[in-house]
Protein backbone atom coordinates (compact mmCIF):
# COMPACT_ATOMS: atom_id res chain seq x y z
CA UNK A 1 0.00 0.00 0.00
CA UNK A 2 1.33 3.25 -0.93
CA UNK A 3 2.19 5.92 1.73
CA UNK A 4 -1.11 8.15 2.44
CA UNK A 5 -0.65 11.64 1.25
CA UNK A 6 -1.08 13.98 4.13
CA UNK A 7 -0.80 18.31 3.79
CA UNK A 8 1.88 20.37 5.58
CA UNK A 9 1.69 21.99 9.14
CA UNK A 10 -0.69 24.46 9.19
CA UNK A 11 -0.32 28.13 9.11
CA UNK A 12 -0.89 28.72 13.17
CA UNK A 13 -3.13 31.89 12.30
CA UNK A 14 -5.72 30.17 9.97
CA UNK A 15 -8.67 32.97 11.37
CA UNK A 16 -6.39 35.37 10.75
CA UNK A 17 -5.91 34.57 7.12
CA UNK A 18 -9.32 34.00 6.60
CA UNK A 19 -10.81 37.30 7.57
CA UNK A 20 -7.60 39.07 5.10
CA UNK A 21 -8.29 37.10 2.41
CA UNK A 22 -12.09 37.34 2.56
CA UNK A 23 -11.55 41.77 3.20
CA UNK A 24 -8.60 41.37 0.44
CA UNK A 25 -11.41 40.14 -1.75
CA UNK A 26 -14.35 42.11 -0.54
CA UNK A 27 -16.58 39.17 1.09
CA UNK A 28 -18.73 39.87 3.47
CA UNK A 29 -17.91 38.64 6.92
CA UNK A 30 -20.92 36.24 6.86
CA UNK A 31 -20.50 33.37 8.92
CA UNK A 32 -21.42 31.06 5.93
CA UNK A 33 -18.49 33.12 3.83
CA UNK A 34 -16.20 32.15 7.08
CA UNK A 35 -17.29 28.30 6.67
CA UNK A 36 -16.13 28.49 2.95
CA UNK A 37 -13.11 30.08 2.96
CA UNK A 38 -11.62 28.77 6.15
CA UNK A 39 -11.93 25.40 4.94
CA UNK A 40 -10.82 26.09 1.04
CA UNK A 41 -7.96 28.11 3.06
CA UNK A 42 -7.00 24.85 5.88
CA UNK A 43 -6.95 22.39 2.78
CA UNK A 44 -9.22 19.96 4.00
CA UNK A 45 -11.09 19.54 1.48
CA UNK A 46 -9.05 19.93 -2.33
CA UNK A 47 -12.26 20.35 -4.32
CA UNK A 48 -13.76 23.42 -2.57
CA UNK A 49 -10.01 24.80 -3.09
CA UNK A 50 -10.55 24.71 -6.24
CA UNK A 51 -13.96 25.91 -6.41
CA UNK A 52 -12.86 28.94 -4.09
CA UNK A 53 -9.61 30.11 -6.72
CA UNK A 54 -11.77 29.48 -9.67
CA UNK A 55 -13.79 32.75 -8.28
CA UNK A 56 -12.94 36.32 -9.19
CA UNK A 57 -10.96 38.85 -7.75
CA UNK A 58 -14.55 40.64 -6.47
CA UNK A 59 -16.75 37.37 -5.86
CA UNK A 60 -20.85 38.23 -5.56
CA UNK A 61 -22.32 36.53 -2.82
CA UNK A 62 -24.27 34.60 -5.53
CA UNK A 63 -21.23 33.19 -6.58
CA UNK A 64 -20.32 31.84 -2.69
CA UNK A 65 -23.68 30.80 -1.83
CA UNK A 66 -23.50 28.35 -4.80
CA UNK A 67 -20.30 27.16 -3.67
CA UNK A 68 -21.96 27.03 -0.37
CA UNK A 69 -25.17 24.72 -1.19
CA UNK A 70 -22.56 22.70 -3.07
CA UNK A 71 -20.54 21.66 -0.28
CA UNK A 72 -22.40 22.53 2.80
CA UNK A 73 -26.10 21.76 1.81
CA UNK A 74 -26.91 21.18 5.37
CA UNK A 75 -26.97 24.71 5.60
CA UNK A 76 -28.35 25.94 2.41
CA UNK A 77 -31.11 23.33 2.61
CA UNK A 78 -34.24 25.42 3.18
CA UNK A 79 -33.54 28.06 0.10
CA UNK A 80 -32.23 24.93 -2.21
CA UNK A 81 -36.05 23.94 -1.56
CA UNK A 82 -37.77 26.76 -1.72
CA UNK A 83 -36.04 27.65 -4.39
CA UNK A 84 -37.48 24.26 -6.51
CA UNK A 85 -40.65 24.87 -5.13
CA UNK A 86 -40.93 28.60 -6.88
CA UNK A 87 -39.63 26.71 -10.27
CA UNK A 88 -42.21 24.01 -10.30
CA UNK A 89 -44.99 25.99 -9.25
CA UNK A 90 -43.74 28.63 -12.03
CA UNK A 91 -43.63 25.55 -14.57
CA UNK A 92 -46.92 24.28 -13.45
CA UNK A 93 -48.49 27.39 -13.96
CA UNK A 94 -46.98 27.83 -17.38
CA UNK A 95 -48.53 24.06 -18.33
CA UNK A 96 -52.01 25.26 -16.96
CA UNK A 97 -51.69 28.12 -18.96
CA UNK A 98 -50.94 25.88 -22.15
CA UNK A 99 -53.50 23.25 -21.42
CA UNK A 100 -56.29 26.32 -21.21
CA UNK A 101 -54.73 27.73 -24.61
CA UNK A 102 -55.50 24.12 -26.18
CA UNK A 103 -58.95 24.07 -24.69
CA UNK A 104 -59.93 27.12 -26.46
CA UNK A 105 -58.44 26.84 -29.54
CA UNK A 106 -60.23 23.04 -29.45
CA UNK A 107 -63.45 24.82 -28.60
CA UNK A 108 -63.02 27.37 -31.53
CA UNK A 109 -62.69 24.29 -34.12
CA UNK A 110 -65.84 22.71 -32.62
CA UNK A 111 -67.42 25.92 -32.99
CA UNK A 112 -66.43 25.98 -37.12
CA UNK A 113 -67.41 22.27 -37.17
CA UNK A 114 -71.05 23.16 -36.00
CA UNK A 115 -71.03 25.45 -38.52
CA UNK A 116 -69.80 23.14 -41.06
CA UNK A 117 -72.25 20.85 -40.41
CA UNK A 118 -75.21 23.48 -39.76
CA UNK A 119 -74.14 24.87 -43.29
CA UNK A 120 -74.14 21.32 -45.10
CA UNK A 121 -77.20 20.23 -43.60
CA UNK A 122 -79.32 23.12 -45.33
CA UNK A 123 -79.03 21.47 -49.13
CA UNK A 124 -80.92 23.86 -50.92
CA UNK A 125 -78.27 26.62 -50.56
CA UNK A 126 -75.59 24.02 -51.60
CA UNK A 127 -73.07 25.25 -54.68
CA UNK A 128 -69.86 24.31 -56.11
CA UNK A 129 -68.79 27.54 -54.67
CA UNK A 130 -70.06 27.60 -51.03
CA UNK A 131 -68.91 23.66 -50.60
CA UNK A 132 -65.44 24.86 -51.87
CA UNK A 133 -65.46 27.49 -49.44
CA UNK A 134 -66.83 24.97 -46.30
CA UNK A 135 -64.07 22.57 -47.56
CA UNK A 136 -60.98 25.40 -47.69
CA UNK A 137 -62.49 27.19 -43.88
CA UNK A 138 -62.30 23.66 -42.30
CA UNK A 139 -58.82 22.65 -44.10
CA UNK A 140 -57.36 25.56 -42.46
CA UNK A 141 -59.51 24.96 -39.47
CA UNK A 142 -57.65 21.58 -39.16
CA UNK A 143 -54.30 22.43 -40.39
CA UNK A 144 -54.24 25.18 -37.76
CA UNK A 145 -55.43 22.73 -34.81
CA UNK A 146 -52.76 20.30 -35.82
CA UNK A 147 -50.45 22.91 -35.96
CA UNK A 148 -51.56 24.11 -32.53
CA UNK A 149 -51.77 20.96 -30.87
CA UNK A 150 -47.69 19.89 -32.40
CA UNK A 151 -46.51 23.32 -30.76
CA UNK A 152 -48.40 22.35 -27.18
CA UNK A 153 -46.75 19.25 -27.62
CA UNK A 154 -43.43 20.61 -28.01
CA UNK A 155 -43.72 23.29 -25.71
CA UNK A 156 -45.56 20.88 -22.94
CA UNK A 157 -42.28 18.20 -23.75
CA UNK A 158 -39.94 21.10 -22.61
CA UNK A 159 -42.03 21.80 -19.68
CA UNK A 160 -41.69 18.27 -18.63
CA UNK A 161 -38.12 18.09 -19.23
CA UNK A 162 -37.51 21.39 -16.85
CA UNK A 163 -39.60 19.79 -13.77
CA UNK A 164 -37.35 16.31 -14.19
CA UNK A 165 -34.30 18.84 -13.72
CA UNK A 166 -36.12 20.16 -10.84
CA UNK A 167 -36.99 16.55 -9.38
CA UNK A 168 -32.69 15.85 -10.34
CA UNK A 169 -31.32 18.77 -8.69
CA UNK A 170 -33.71 18.20 -5.28
CA UNK A 171 -32.41 14.60 -5.98
CA UNK A 172 -28.85 15.67 -5.89
CA UNK A 173 -29.91 17.92 -2.67
CA UNK A 174 -31.03 15.39 -0.75
CA UNK A 175 -27.80 13.02 -1.69
CA UNK A 176 -25.74 16.06 -0.44
CA UNK A 177 -27.93 16.69 2.46
CA UNK A 178 -27.37 13.06 3.25
CA UNK A 179 -23.34 13.10 2.70
CA UNK A 180 -20.19 13.77 4.82
CA UNK A 181 -18.64 16.69 2.73
CA UNK A 182 -14.93 15.79 4.11
CA UNK A 183 -15.06 12.18 3.66
CA UNK A 184 -18.05 11.77 0.96
CA UNK A 185 -19.36 8.83 3.07
CA UNK A 186 -23.29 9.22 4.61
CA UNK A 187 -23.46 11.28 7.24
CA UNK A 188 -25.13 11.69 10.46
CA UNK A 189 -28.87 12.37 9.48
CA UNK A 190 -28.48 9.55 7.01
CA UNK A 191 -27.08 6.74 9.37
CA UNK A 192 -30.15 7.81 11.94
CA UNK A 193 -32.69 7.36 9.04
CA UNK A 194 -30.93 3.74 8.09
CA UNK A 195 -30.31 2.18 11.82
CA UNK A 196 -34.03 3.12 12.18
CA UNK A 197 -34.97 1.10 9.17
CA UNK A 198 -33.60 -2.07 10.45
CA UNK A 199 -36.19 -2.24 12.99
CA UNK A 200 -39.23 -1.78 10.80
CA UNK A 201 -39.41 -5.76 10.21
CA UNK A 202 -38.16 -9.02 11.31
CA UNK A 203 -35.55 -9.69 8.51
CA UNK A 204 -33.85 -6.37 9.45
CA UNK A 205 -33.79 -7.56 12.99
CA UNK A 206 -32.27 -10.86 12.20
CA UNK A 207 -30.07 -10.23 9.20
CA UNK A 208 -28.06 -6.69 10.43
CA UNK A 209 -25.51 -5.90 12.48
CA UNK A 210 -23.80 -2.35 13.68
CA UNK A 211 -20.05 -1.94 14.11
CA UNK A 212 -18.82 1.07 15.46
CA UNK A 213 -15.77 2.29 14.93
CA UNK A 214 -13.10 5.34 16.51
CA UNK A 215 -9.80 7.17 15.60
CA UNK A 216 -7.13 6.36 18.55
CA UNK A 217 -6.05 9.45 20.08
CA UNK A 218 -7.38 11.90 17.22
CA UNK A 219 -7.27 15.19 19.40
CA UNK A 220 -3.46 14.19 19.74
CA UNK A 221 -3.11 14.25 16.32
CA UNK A 222 -4.82 17.76 16.01
CA UNK A 223 -3.33 19.18 18.49
CA UNK A 224 0.16 18.15 17.15
CA UNK A 225 0.18 18.26 13.55
CA UNK A 226 -3.18 20.56 12.98
CA UNK A 227 -6.53 19.95 11.69
CA UNK A 228 -5.65 19.90 7.74
CA UNK A 229 -3.55 16.76 8.66
CA UNK A 230 -6.38 15.46 10.54
CA UNK A 231 -8.83 16.11 8.04
CA UNK A 232 -6.83 14.14 5.51
CA UNK A 233 -6.32 11.44 7.90
CA UNK A 234 -10.28 11.35 8.23
CA UNK A 235 -10.69 10.96 4.49
CA UNK A 236 -7.82 8.26 3.89
CA UNK A 237 -9.49 6.23 7.14
CA UNK A 238 -13.14 6.77 5.39
CA UNK A 239 -11.17 5.36 2.13
CA UNK A 240 -10.27 2.11 3.78
CA UNK A 241 -13.65 1.85 4.88
CA UNK A 242 -15.54 2.03 1.73
CA UNK A 243 -13.08 0.36 -0.62
CA UNK A 244 -12.48 -2.46 1.78
CA UNK A 245 -16.50 -3.49 2.50
CA UNK A 246 -18.87 -4.75 0.10
CA UNK A 247 -20.55 -2.25 -1.76
CA UNK A 248 -24.18 -3.15 0.06
CA UNK A 249 -22.68 -2.33 3.40
CA UNK A 250 -23.63 1.25 4.68
CA UNK A 251 -20.94 3.36 5.99
CA UNK A 252 -20.77 6.81 7.35
CA UNK A 253 -19.06 9.16 9.38
CA UNK A 254 -21.18 9.77 12.75
CA UNK A 255 -19.58 12.05 14.34
CA UNK A 256 -15.58 14.28 14.26
CA UNK A 257 -13.24 10.88 14.57
CA UNK A 258 -16.13 8.42 14.59
CA UNK A 259 -17.42 5.80 11.80
CA UNK A 260 -20.42 3.26 11.54
CA UNK A 261 -21.17 0.81 9.31
CA UNK A 262 -24.66 -1.60 8.71
CA UNK A 263 -23.74 -4.93 7.83
CA UNK A 264 -26.37 -6.61 6.60
CA UNK A 265 -26.73 -11.08 5.68
CA UNK A 266 -23.66 -11.67 7.71
CA UNK A 267 -22.72 -13.61 11.18
CA UNK A 268 -21.66 -12.26 14.37
CA UNK A 269 -18.09 -13.73 13.17
CA UNK A 270 -18.45 -12.66 9.63
CA UNK A 271 -19.12 -9.30 10.97
CA UNK A 272 -16.34 -9.39 13.55
CA UNK A 273 -13.89 -10.51 10.39
CA UNK A 274 -14.82 -7.54 8.13
CA UNK A 275 -14.33 -4.88 11.75
CA UNK A 276 -11.09 -7.40 12.07
CA UNK A 277 -9.77 -6.52 8.27
CA UNK A 278 -10.55 -2.86 8.48
CA UNK A 279 -8.66 -2.77 11.87
CA UNK A 280 -5.74 -4.53 10.37
CA UNK A 281 -5.56 -2.00 7.22
CA UNK A 282 -5.46 1.13 8.91
CA UNK A 283 -2.96 -0.04 11.69
CA UNK A 284 -0.48 -1.20 8.71
CA UNK A 285 -1.18 2.24 6.42
CA UNK A 286 1.83 4.49 6.73
CA UNK A 287 1.11 8.20 6.89
CA UNK A 288 2.97 10.33 5.97
CA UNK A 289 3.33 13.91 4.19
CA UNK A 290 3.46 13.56 0.80
CA UNK A 291 5.45 17.05 0.56
CA UNK A 292 7.80 16.68 3.57
CA UNK A 293 8.06 12.96 4.17
CA UNK A 294 7.27 13.71 7.41
CA UNK A 295 6.06 10.21 8.90
CA UNK A 296 3.20 11.32 11.20
CA UNK A 297 3.48 7.48 12.91
CA UNK A 298 0.57 4.81 13.41
CA UNK A 299 -2.98 5.47 13.39
CA UNK A 300 -5.23 3.09 14.65
CA UNK A 301 -9.12 2.58 15.62
CA UNK A 302 -11.12 1.00 17.87
CA UNK A 303 -13.93 -1.24 16.84
CA UNK A 304 -17.16 -2.56 18.74
CA UNK A 305 -20.07 -4.77 17.46
CA UNK A 306 -23.79 -5.51 18.23
CA UNK A 307 -25.72 -7.92 16.65
CA UNK A 308 -28.97 -5.86 15.74
CA UNK A 309 -31.13 -9.43 17.18
CA UNK A 310 -29.34 -8.68 20.61
CA UNK A 311 -30.92 -5.17 21.22
CA UNK A 312 -34.48 -3.79 21.08
CA UNK A 313 -34.61 -0.62 19.18
CA UNK A 314 -32.54 1.51 17.15
CA UNK A 315 -31.30 3.49 20.40
CA UNK A 316 -30.35 -0.31 22.07
CA UNK A 317 -28.79 -1.35 19.04
CA UNK A 318 -26.19 2.03 19.17
CA UNK A 319 -25.51 1.83 22.73
CA UNK A 320 -24.18 -1.62 22.83
CA UNK A 321 -22.28 -1.07 20.48
CA UNK A 322 -20.84 1.77 21.74
CA UNK A 323 -20.33 -0.36 24.81
CA UNK A 324 -18.49 -2.61 22.93
CA UNK A 325 -16.47 0.02 21.33
CA UNK A 326 -15.97 1.58 24.80
CA UNK A 327 -14.76 -1.82 26.23
CA UNK A 328 -11.85 -2.10 22.99
CA UNK A 329 -10.75 1.85 24.10
CA UNK A 330 -10.52 0.58 28.24
CA UNK A 331 -8.77 -2.71 26.68
CA UNK A 332 -6.02 -0.92 25.23
CA UNK A 333 -7.49 0.00 21.89
CA UNK A 334 -6.59 -1.23 18.06
CA UNK A 335 -9.10 -3.94 18.96
CA UNK A 336 -12.57 -5.34 17.82
CA UNK A 337 -15.03 -6.46 20.91
CA UNK A 338 -18.18 -8.25 20.44
CA UNK A 339 -21.11 -7.11 22.49
CA UNK A 340 -21.88 -10.65 23.25
CA UNK A 341 -18.80 -11.03 25.01
CA UNK A 342 -19.04 -8.88 27.37
CA UNK A 343 -21.28 -6.56 30.13
CA UNK A 344 -22.69 -3.55 29.23
CA UNK A 345 -21.29 -0.23 30.01
CA UNK A 346 -23.33 3.20 29.81
CA UNK A 347 -22.85 5.36 26.66
CA UNK A 348 -23.45 8.08 24.36
CA UNK A 349 -27.21 8.85 22.80
CA UNK A 350 -27.01 7.80 18.99
CA UNK A 351 -30.23 10.08 17.84
CA UNK A 352 -28.29 13.38 16.75
CA UNK A 353 -31.27 14.20 13.67
CA UNK A 354 -34.21 13.07 15.08
CA UNK A 355 -36.67 14.71 12.91
CA UNK A 356 -35.51 14.97 8.99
Amino acid sequence: MQPAAIPTDRNPDIASTVMATMRQLGVLGLPRNYEIFYEALSGGNHELSLAVVSLSNRPTQEDLDRIGRSFFPQHHGPAIVEHAREMVAKELEDIAALLRSEHSHIEKYGRILDETSSGLSNRSLLSQDLLQKIAGAMSAATNSTIDHGRQIASTLSEKTAELESVKSKLEEYKRLADTDPLTQLWNRRAFDKEITRIYTSNRGILFNALILADIDHFKDINDRYGHPVGDRILQIIAEIFQSSVRADIFVARTGGEEFALIVEGASEEATYEIAERIRALIEQTPFTSSQTGMNYGAVTVSLGICMASEAESPEDLYTKADQALYRSKVGGRNRVTKHSTMAGRPAKGWLLYKKD
